[in-house]
C-alpha cells in the first residue's frame, strides 16, 4: 500500500522571492522493503491503488467456511469415499498462498469421509514458465508447513516426462492434453490457488492450475501460442481463446473440486471460494474485479510502478506483468519506471535467449508460431511494449543484462529514474504512481464514458 508525505522545498532567486516546490513522497514495495519516490505535486496525478477490502480475522476459519459452503457442488466430505485416491495440486514457492491452512482444511474435510492421509498426494505446480521445474525439498516446509510434510506424499510434476497420460483433445482449439499420471489416475482432483489478473489468460487460478501444474510441455505450448489473440489479455474472459482452451483442458482432466482465494494488496485473505471448477472460479473473479479493476479518467506521461515487492519481483520475468497491467493508463510514447528488486536475475533462460537472439517483434512473433518455448512469450510482450514506451528499470539486476539483453534503461534509485523520465518527456509531464502493479488493472475511461 502506498503512503503520501508532503514536503516543502524552498529556493531563493536573486531578488529574494521564494519559490516553493511541493513534493509528494510515495512509498513503493521493493523486495521485502519499500523505497520512496518524491514527485513534484504539480506533476502528480495520484496513486492508483486497489479498492480497500478488509481481510478476514482468521485464515483457517474462512477456508473452513468455504469448504462447508461449496459453490455449484457438494462438499468434499460428501464426494470422497474412504478408498478414494486424492491428488491436491498446489502453486509453487513464488506464490503467496496460505497453502498450509488450505491443505490442512482440505485434509480435515476428507477425513470426515474416512480418507486416510496415505491416500493423499500433493503435486507442485511445475511453474515451467519461470524455469523452476521443481520445488526443492528444503523449500517444502516454507510452502506447505511442517504438519503437512509429516502426513502426505509430495511429488514434483515433470512436464517433459515420458509417461504422461493422454486424456483427449480440446474441441475448439485442437490441443492434445497430456497429464501427469498420478493426477490423471486419481479419483478426486483438487486445485488450490489464488485468483489474480493474468496478462493473457485473463485471470490466474481455477482452470489455469491444470495447465501450468500437471500438463505436458506440448500441451502448454499449444495453449500459450493463443496469447497472440487480441482478446488474450488481463481481466478478459469473453472471447479469450487462452481461457477457453484452459477451461476445456481442465474439463478433460476431470477436476473434482477447487479452493481459490482472493487477497488484498497486502497479501491478506479477503475471501475463500470452494466448489465447482467453473462456478467457484467465476465468483472469485467477481471479487478480483471489485478490488483490482480501477478506472481513471486521465492517462499519464510517466508511470512509476512497483511490481508489488516479494515474491512477485524476485525475477524480471516475474515482475514483467506489472508493466503489462498498466499500459492502458500511459500515453503513447510515455515512460514506464519499473521498480522491482529481481534478486534472482532475469528468471527464465528462454526469455534471455530470445532477447539475445531475436532482435525485433516480427521475428519474435514468427518464432512463437513456429517454435514456441515457455518464457519466449515474455520476450514478445517486452519487445511489443518497447516499440511505444521507454522502460527504466530500478533493480539489483546488473546493468549489462538490463541494458544489453533486455533493452531497458536503468537507474540506481527510483528518484534518479524519475529525473531521467522527466528529461525524456518533459518537466511538465504528469505522473501516476502504482504500488501494486502485478495485481491491479487500471483502466482508462474518458470522463464522458465514466458517467455512463
Amino acid at each position: 500500500m502506498s503512503s503520501f508525505l508532503i514536503r516543502l522545498n524552498s529556493c531563493f532567486d536573486v531578488n529574494m522571492f521564494v519559490i516553493v516546490i511541493v513534493m509528494v513522497d510515495v512509498w513503493l514495495p521493493y523486495g521485502k522493503t519499500d523505497v520512496c519516490v518524491r514527485v513534484p505535486a504539480r506533476n502528480l496525478l495520484g496513486s492508483i491503488v486497489p479498492v480497500q477490502k478488509s481481510s478476514v480475522s482468521d485464515f483457517k476459519v474462512e477456508i473452513e467456511r468455504a469448504l462447508k459452503e461449496p459453490i455449484g457442488t457438494g462438499r468434499l466430505s460428501e464426494i470422497a469415499k474412504p478408498e478414494s485416491k486424492i491428488v491436491i495440486l498446489v502453486d509453487d514457492v513464488t506464490c503467496r498462498n496460505p497453502n498450509e491452512f488450505m491443505i490442512l482444511a482440505v485434509l480435515s474435510e476428507l477425513s470426515i469421509a474416512g480418507v486416510k492421509d496415505e491416500n493423499v498426494t500433493i503435486i507442485f505446480d511445475c511453474n515451467l514458465y519461470n524455469n523452476s521445474k521443481n520445488v526443492k525439498p528444503e523449500d517444502y516446509a516454507a510452502v506447505l508447513g511442517a504438519d503437512v510434510l509429516k502426513r502426505v506424499k509430495i511429488v514434483n510434476h515433470d512436464a517433459k516426462a515420458k509417461d504422461l497420460v493422454y486424456v483427449g483433445t480440446t474441441s475448439s482449439y485442437d490441443n492434445k492434453v497430456f497429464l501427469n499420471p498420478i493426477f490423471a489416475e486419481a479419483d478426486i482432483k483438487i486445485l488450490l490457488s489464488d485468483v489474480n489478473m493474468h496478462y493473457y489468460a485473463g485471470y490466474s487460478g481455477g482452470r489455469k492450475s491444470v495447465m501450468s501444474g500437471v500438463c505436458g510441455v506440448e500441451t502448454m505450448r499449444h495453449n500459450s501460442v493463443m496469447m497472440l489473440n487480441s482478446n488474450a489479455k488481463a481481466g478478459v474472459l469473453n472471447g479469450n481463446s487462452v481461457h477457453e482452451d484452459l477451461t476445456e483442458v481442465a474439463r478433460l482432466a476431470k477436476v473434482t473440486f477447487i479452493v481459490n482465494i482472493v487477497t488484498n494488496s497486502k497479501g491478506e485473505l479477503v475471501k475463500a471460494f470452494a466448489g465447482d471448477l467453473e462456478a467457484a472460479f467465476l465468483e472469485a473473479v467477481k471479487l478480483v474485479d471489485e478490488i483490482y479493476k480501477v478506472t481513471v479518467d486521465r492517462r499519464a506521461d510517466i508511470i512509476v510502478v512497483s511490481a508489488g515487492g516479494y515474491p512477485v519481483d524476485v525475477t524480471l520475468s516475474q515482475a514483467y506483468m506489472a508493466i503489462d497491467n498498466v499500459l492502458d493508463v500511459v500515453k503513447r510514447g510515455g515512460v514506464i519506471v519499473l521498480v522491482a528488486e529481481c534478486p534472482k536475475g532475469h528468471g527464465n533462460q528462454v526469455f534471455y535467449d530470445w532477447m539475445t537472439r531475436l532482435t525485433d517483434l516480427k521475428s519474435t512473433e514468427k518464432e512463437i508460431k513456429r517454435n514456441f518455448a515457455m518464457g519466449g512469450h515474455k520476450a514478445y510482450y517486452l519487445l511489443k511494449v518497447l516499440q511505444n514506451h521507454p522502460i527504466i528499470l530500478v533493480s539489483s539486476l546488473p546493468d549489462y543484462y538490463a541494458t544489453n539483453v533486455f533493452k531497458l534503461k536503468t537507474a540506481r534509485a527510483v528518484n534518479d529514474a524519475l529525473t531521467e523520465a522527466f528529461k525524456l518527456v518533459g518537466s511538465a509531464s504528469r505522473v501516476w504512481t502504482i504500488p501494486a502493479g502485478s495485481y491491479i488493472l487500471p483502466e482508462y475511461k474518458a470522463p464522458e464514458e465514466a458517467k455512463t
